[in-house]
């Protein structure tokens, strides 16, 4: 403990020496009459799922929310970080910060809220996910020397310092333990110097151990700074309850107690329910009122006798006058203010954390680049050395077809990676570190080198073992169309993973896309006898019949073919021309049976553009709505 309070006491003084960030300091945190009501799924009617919660918090204190699972108890946290409750939640009473009314940015700026699930980028090291934070966070008024002392003292509070360049864990490579995740998720919430901190079951998958060296390192840190920190937490080891100063217990809701850890035993053995000796005191007041565990109605009497018990005694009565003159004095805004980083700076600090990430985690582009050259291998291998003869045109087009439609089916690959991404933005979102605009910018932006290099080595391998039409502009033109299908692909992945979250939804709907474009673009069924239904309401917005148009003149516009010579001056051709009594086909004849013109190359690839804009538009708006 003497080296973690020695970083303790530089994390203070790093606090102190940028005093000059907040107009003043958070002595107390309040709520009263709080309430949050949803509405009845069976009923319709209007159902409280957190009633008349009251409480306070001083300046080093550290604050437990405790209840059995659906007490309310992330309900409550949300509701005091002026986060979304609950679905569709509707949520009233008092939230104070020194006896002011605090509004949503300000508790934003005043705190910081480590969720359940960390939001930690594997493939960065410790004190890369730290100085990240600090660049989104921090404003540009912070020189960097300034901000970097600030992140060592952080890692070297919380004990992290030997493990600084170690990654935090990939599911290839392995890097730091349960307990260092943890300590590290808090670490970077505390770079910005909150004075207020919201820890949603910060010990959830930890051993009693573990639990305890978590909340250690957090109450070092709490009463060094003079933080307030509030904590949901469940079944804690006796030695992990004891680090904390309040307990706020729960159930169904209502309040059951609210005081001083050390003063809860001696409570509950005055309304008659005595701990037993060498019991753990937190079990015991979670089993109290554990509704869960009813099988005769007797829990539900006694938490219901509880609860009755704590409106009705001393305690709360004393609470409540306490906060009643409080509430009393409040005005319309707390004046209290830390600056963030500006918003324009953040599309480029996202763009260059992902740019980490892309190229140290394979599983972001290295195993898709790995199973793209697989691909083209395969492809170049089976379509061989195809000529220039009219046996080899539909192996030719067979070619085109698969090139472009697999590659692109294929980009469901990136499902994982986006959806990891899509994580660490909602978290970083809620902070208020980061936008739906800077989300969408910097994913698009990574990933335009990685799907060129991958339309360049494809091509390189595929373009010549096939022996397509044999020209640099021929060959440049194909990776280009290549390159806009992989682009077209991955906005339709981020689109469909951004309205469905969960893997394997994402993963079977972008599939299921994929094979309707393949259906639809005018190689399976052509065009002139295509049913009108999927002609006119999903070929014109199919980006693979582009890429396959596109990819079709690339090598038929301005090739010819020879036809089979059955006798001297007579030929069989396989497609009508004006060459066939030289025994020829024109290349532009054969693109006539799928109906298409050359000379459009342009205007497909402004509807290629256009539709990949709009796949991102269409996500951007989802990220929007979804808050």
């Amino acid at each position: 403990m003497n080296e973690t309070a020695a970083a303790g006491t530089d994390l203070e003084m790093n606090v102190t020496e940028n005093a000059h960030l907040v107009n003043d300091t958070v002595t107390s945190f309040t709520w009263s009459n709080l309430e949050v009501i949803v509405q009845d799924r069976n009923t319709r009617a209007p159902l409280s799922i957190l009633s008349n919660a009251t409480g306070n918090v001083c300046a080093g204190e550290m604050l437990a929310i405790l209840g059995p699972s659906g007490s309310g108890k992330t309900t409550l946290l949300n509701a005091l970080a002026h986060r979304a409750a609950a679905a569709n939640a509707t949520t009233a009473g008092n939230i104070l910060v020194n006896g002011h009314t605090a509004s949503l940015q300000e508790i934003r700026d005043l705190s910081a809220y480590v969720e359940q699930e960390d939001a930690l980028i594997g493939s960065l090291t410790v004190r890369e996910t730290v100085v990240f934070a600090a660049r989104l966070s921090l404003p540009h008024t912070i020189s960097r020397i300034e901000a970097l002392r600030r992140v060592d003292a952080l890692i070297a509070a919380f004990g992290l310092q030997a493990q600084a360049h170690t990654i935090v864990g990939t599911p290839i490579k392995k890097g730091l333990s349960g307990g260092q995740k943890k300590r590290l998720g808090v670490a970077s919430r505390l770079v910005t110097s909150p004075r207020i901190i919201f820890l949603d079951e910060p010990t959830s998958g930890l051993d009693a151990a573990l639990s305890l060296e978590v909340c250690t390192y957090i109450k070092e840190i709490t009463r060094k700074n003079k933080l307030i920190t509030i904590a949901s937490i469940h079944q804690p080891s006796s030695a992990t309850f004891q680090q904390f100063d309040k307990l706020y217990l729960l159930s169904g809701g209502l309040t059951c107690y609210f005081g001083r850890v050390g003063e809860a035993t001696a409570y509950f053995s005055t309304i008659g329910y005595p701990i037993p000796a060498e019991t753990n005191s937190a079990d015991f007041f979670i089993d109290l009122v554990n509704t869960d565990l009813d099988k005769n109605g007797e829990i539900r009497r006694r938490t219901s006798h509880i609860c009755q018990a704590w409106k009705s005694s001393a305690n709360s009565r004393e609470l409540d006058t306490a906060i009643q003159k409080t509430v009393e004095g409040t005005s319309s805004s707390s004046d209290i203010k830390i600056p963030r980083s500006t918003s324009w700076r953040t599309p480029i600090i996202l763009v260059h954390r992902s740019w980490i990430k892309s190229y140290r985690d394979v599983m972001a582009y290295g195993i898709r680049i790995a199973m793209y050259l697989g691909l083209a291998i395969l492809m170049g291998t089976v379509f061989l050395r195809l000529k220039t003869e009219q046996a080899y045109i539909q192996p030719l087009i067979n070619a085109i077809f698969f090139g472009g439609a697999f590659m692109s089916f294929m980009a469901v690959a990136y499902v994982p990676a986006f959806l990891e991404d899509l994580n660490t933005f909602r978290q970083e979102r809620a902070n208020g570190l980061v936008t739906p605009l800077s989300f969408m910018i910097a994913n698009f932006v990574i990933g335009l080198p990685f799907l060129f290099i991958i339309s360049l080595l494809f091509s390189i391998i595929t373009y010549w073992m096939s022996n397509f039409r044999p020209s640099a502009s021929a060959f440049f033109t194909w990776v280009l169309w290549l390159f806009l299908d992989l682009v077209a692909a991955e906005s339709l992945v981020v689109l469909v993973s951004s309205i469905f979250n969960i893997f394997v939804v994402a993963l079977a709907t972008t599939a299921f896309a994929n094979g309707l474009w393949m259906c639809v673009n005018g190689f399976l069924v052509p065009m002139d006898i295509l049913n009108p239904f999927w002609k006119y309401v999903f070929h014109y917005i199919d980006y693979q019949a582009y890429v396959f148009q596109g990819m079709m003149v690339n090598e038929f516009g301005r090739r010819s073919y020879s036809c089979d010579k059955i006798a001297k001056g007579h030929y069989q051709c396989s497609y009508p021309s004006d060459l066939n009594s030289i025994g020829k086909i024109r290349g532009v004849d054969v693109l006539r049976q799928f109906s298409i013109k050359p000379g459009e190359e342009g205007t497909w690839f402004g509807i290629m553009v256009g539709i990949i804009a709009g796949y991102r538009l269409l996500a951007y708006i989802v990220l929007v709505l979804r808050k």
